[in-house]
């Protein structure tokens, strides 16, 4: 599943357009770099999503590659185990900060 990533230029939102063209406005949670797999990746949730407290928020996961005038990019889906285990830990590492605060 190839995602394109447009209009970032809102602070911490992306627009979201899935393969059939529709458009999801994404909330970011956070960013951050791999070393060890050479990516960049960017952890968000659609927004609307936190507005029912009874529901979970399903957060959505994926590599990042910025376009050229850094406005805009796309999204690669993570293709390993061992991807999704580091980037897991990342997301639990984040959310731990963010219960304890």
């Amino acid at each position: 599943m190839e995602n394109e990533v447009s209009n970032m230029t809102e602070e911490g939102k992306i627009t979201i357009v899935d393969e059939s063209g529709n458009e999801q406005l994404c909330e970011i949670l956070f960013t951050f770099d791999s070393e060890e797999y050479g990516k960049s990746y960017v952890i968000y949730y659609p927004i609307g999503a936190d507005e029912n407290d009874d529901e979970e928020i399903e957060i959505h996961a994926s590599a990042f590659t910025p376009s050229e005038n850094g406005e805009d990019g796309e999204l690669q889906p993570i293709e390993t185990e061992e991807e999704w285990d580091m980037v897991e830990e990342m997301v639990n590492t984040f959310l731990d900060k963010e219960e304890g605060e």
